[in-house]
């Protein structure tokens, strides 16, 4: 919709994605007047929107996560094709991100209704207990808050989102604490064919880390998804469903065709009347009064419709409380342009992603690759433990769509064979091609290792009045590297490869070249490694308990000013282990309820609902202030 009519908002929320889409709809479910700016465009209609993004998606040429969502001409996402890397090492870098670092910050995201949550994987694992204290490991930061503190809002977020798992599994296979007869919204997505015969080969079995002081014992275990499995046979009837059960179209990155996957959309589907979206809505600037309250913010409308001029509007907006929901990155870029929240030097500072490493390779027969989602199962137990002392730690997903990550999809196979696959090395054709694809392609397979990084200051979103986006507002400059911590995890994650592919009777086919495929790549301790970005930007306006040595404290709340907050992933003081996308999704609920008392505290609103719709006792008689 168009810019609304000049009012004042008990919240503005910037950013329509997964934490701004689950904190308006909190807010507006209480009866709060919301506004959220989105600075990505929407479609009128979510149905034909849909639609079109699938058939945007399947004739696009390359089919990478923001290839479904068109941005226009003002708004500007960061994509992994701005990326190559140089044949001598090094890498160049050609989009949005200005990059200075000596490593690339090699994640994108999407700014579109709906953000990043249209494009991300959909697995949703809780972080291990363990994960909230890694500096008593020392790496990294501690949380000001522990498991327990976020558990009833990890079981909010599960109905909320609608995650399909099995807690007995994750109890006996993560270590996971749920309460006594819980159970997740629908019953597990099932295993692929290829973690089955993972299974049978390697539960049981160990391997040893270079240095370690003990085995590791494997076990293949089913990872909780925010897709629509199977209902229980008891199922409450309100349960979560939007949309059919799984049908496995492996095109979960970047879009579901049949919207099994949760996307952020579902939730504003249940928005209340008192919440008001505008699209191609930049927040240019926080306005932060001579009292050090945010007093609302600056936005442009940006309109480029294939039947009107483009034209970019100015509007201000205010509000009792501002809350920002841009993403890791583009909340630091925005707190920074607004010369807000810093007195601690640490806004943009701490950014981490969860930096992955590829092994692949054939297995000894057919396991039926690229079919379901990417990943259905993995290997938990290098999540935690003593090890995590030396080395960073890791999760293992079995991928489920072959070489696809490491090497694109197999059409680049059927070209090499095309080329010199043949026993002279003329290529192959006709029938022989044919059986050579068949057998080869059905046999791929690989492990995709996800190493927790540890916030480091020197890991940073800066910008320059040097650098610009088409609206005039600053890029973001970022500056990026890996630890020796995060360096040593690869190299222990690449040992554990090697035993795997033992135990499997794999044939190993991981080769890390310096050249445009590989910008992630590095040498350590004389031996050639890469990685790709996981889409998991973290840190940046972190959490903490001093506003000496953070941003936010434990609600999310600027400690610089008392009505902004700064929610998401970037307020994660660790990436931890885990797809953090849940756990952003319990910290948004956990921050939505304080945001309610903190409205509270100034007004009695007497049209205030409660969560269900109907008037909540406990806010009568609330004071104003």
């Amino acid at each position: 919709m168009s810019a609304p009519d000049a009012r004042h908002w008990d919240v503005i929320v910037v950013g329509a994605g997964f934490a701004g889409s689950l904190v308006a709809g909190q807010l507006g479910a209480r009866g709060w007047r919301v506004l959220v700016l989105e600075a990505g465009q929407g479609a009128p209609d979510p149905e034909q929107g849909h639609l079109d993004a699938v058939e945007s998606y399947r004739s696009a040429v390359a089919k990478v996560p923001n290839s479904p969502y068109g941005a226009g001409r003002w708004i500007d996402s960061p994509d992994v094709t701005d990326l190559s890397g140089d044949t001598g090492g090094g890498f160049r870098s050609d989009g949005y991100f200005v990059q200075r670092g000596p490593l690339p910050y090699a994640s994108g995201y999407l700014r579109a209704n709906g953000g990043t949550g249209l494009a991300w994987t959909g697995l949703a694992p809780r972080m291990h207990p363990e994960d909230f204290r890694a500096a008593d490991f020392g790496h990294g930061r501690n949380w000001p808050i522990g498991y327990g503190d976020l558990e009833p809002y990890y079981r909010a977020a599960e109905r909320e989102i609608g995650v399909a798992g099995d807690v007995d599994e994750q109890r006996e296979g993560v270590g996971l604490p749920f309460p006594d007869g819980y159970r997740f919204p629908m019953r597990s997505i099932p295993r692929s064919y290829l973690d089955e015969v993972m299974a049978k080969a390697l539960d049981g079995r160990s391997v040893q880390e270079p240095g370690g002081q003990g085995p590791t014992r494997l076990r293949v275990v089913t990872t909780p998804h925010a897709r629509n499995g199977l209902p229980h046979p008891d199922a409450d009837p309100d349960e979560p469903a939007a949309g059919r059960p799984c049908q496995g179209h492996a095109s979960c990155v970047p879009i579901c065709p049949s919207r099994a996957k949760y996307t952020p959309l579902r939730t504003q589907a249940r928005w209340g009347p008192s919440v008001t979206l505008v699209t191609r809505a930049v927040v240019t600037r926080v306005r932060i009064a001579g009292n050090g309250r945010a007093a609302g913010v600056e936005y442009r409308v940006c309109r480029d419709d294939a039947a009107t001029p483009a034209t970019a509007s100015t509007h201000t907006a205010d509000a009792d409380l501002v809350v920002l929901a841009a993403h890791a990155i583009e909340n630091a870029r925005l707190l920074l342009a607004s010369g807000a929240a810093n007195s601690s030097d640490q806004v943009g500072r701490n950014l981490m992603d969860h930096p992955v490493l590829l092994t692949w390779g054939l297995m000894p027969r057919q396991i039926g690759p690229y079919r379901g989602p990417g990943s259905t199962s993995g290997l938990e137990g290098f999540r935690f433990g003593a090890a995590r002392a030396r080395r960073a730690p890791f999760r293992i997903e079995i991928g489920n769509w072959g070489w696809s990550w490491a090497l694109g999809p197999p059409d680049g196979r059927v070209a090499e064979l095309l080329r010199s696959g043949g026993p002279d090395g003329r290529g192959l054709f006709g029938p022989q091609l044919r059986r050579t694809l068949a057998d080869r392609i059905g046999r791929e397979f690989a492990f995709q290792f996800e190493m927790e990084q540890d916030a480091d200051p020197a890991n940073r979103v800066t910008i320059d009045p040097r650098h610009r986006d088409a609206l005039g507002n600053p890029r973001p400059v970022l500056h990026y590297d890996l630890s020796d911590h995060v360096k040593r995890g690869i190299v222990a994650a690449k040992s554990v490869s090697d035993q795997l592919f033992g135990l499997l009777g794999a044939e190993d086919h991981t080769r890390f070249d310096a050249g445009p495929a590989w910008p992630g790549h590095f040498e350590y301790e004389g031996r050639s490694y890469a990685y790709r970005g996981a889409g998991h930007g973290a840190g940046t306006h972190i959490m903490g308990d001093s506003p000496a040595t953070s941003v936010v404290d434990e609600w999310q709340r600027c400690w610089d000013h008392p009505n902004l907050y700064a929610i998401g992933c970037g307020s994660m003081p660790t990436v931890a282990t885990s797809n953090p996308s849940l756990t952003m999704a319990a910290l948004a609920l956990r921050s939505s309820d304080e945001i309610h008392r903190d409205l509270l505290a100034r007004r009695r609103p007497g049209s205030v609902r409660g969560p269900g719709g109907t008037a909540d006792p406990a806010l009568r008689g609330a004071d104003r202030r």
